[in-house]
């Protein structure tokens, strides 16, 4: 069985950066794609981005496209979000996310299996 930890998040100003980690064990990290959630108080939670098993394919919600990148490290067992000019509405936690398969989409019930989540807070 699969199991996340995330790391990295915390309190930064509007226009900084973060990057977030989230280590992985069990199944072999490479056989599945990844993704980063986020959620608000009060709102659902929503995609951030997807990295695919291999990492040759990625892709990226549009709320933070040119702005988040996602990549992840296989040798490691690692997920990375490189974070660069935040903004307020940033702020959530932010969850990691193991696929079925190598490929996956947007939604959460495409993703099995859950980090605890990280805070970030973006203040003005």
């Amino acid at each position: 069985q699969v199991q996340l930890v995330e790391s990295g998040g915390g309190l930064v100003q509007a226009g900084g950066s973060l990057r977030l980690s989230c280590a992985a064990s069990g199944r072999t990290f490479s056989s599945y794609g990844m993704g980063w959630f986020r959620q608000a108080p009060g709102k659902e939670r929503e995609f951030v981005a997807f990295i695919s098993g291999s990492g040759s394919a990625t892709r990226h919600a549009d709320s933070v496209k040119g702005r988040f990148t996602i990549s992840r490290d296989n040798a490691k067992n690692a997920l990375y979000l490189q974070m660069s000019s935040l903004k307020l509405e940033d702020t959530a936690v932010y969850y990691c996310a193991a696929a079925r398969g190598p490929y996956a989409g947007s939604r959460t019930v495409d993703y099995n299996v859950w980090g605890q989540g990280t805070q970030v807070t973006v203040s003005s």
